[in-house]
């Protein structure tokens, strides 16, 4: 599936709080989201800037949905449709 180009930090955030989500803390221009759905604690880091680059998407997408243990493409079909 093709990620979105105008994604915002933001944006991702809060889609990413039906996944169990929640925003820790802030360093800067970053913030710290945790997730204990699983047992176990899991830390993403998502800047919060006005579009995210592709590749940082990509990333960060990569590491939840290795941690919820489905696919990178199942995941951006439950968050962004399609």
């Amino acid at each position: 599936m093709k990620l979105p180009r105008d994604l915002a930090g933001p944006e991702l955030v809060s889609l990413l709080r039906r996944f169990g989500y929640e925003v820790t803390r802030q360093t800067g221009s970053h913030l710290r989201l945790t997730s204990g759905l699983k047992g176990g604690e899991h830390h993403v880091t998502v800047p919060r800037h006005g579009e995210l680059r592709v590749g940082t998407l990509a990333s960060i997408l990569t590491e939840v949905a290795a941690y919820l243990e489905i696919g990178r493409d199942d995941l951006a079909k439950e968050l962004f449709g399609g």
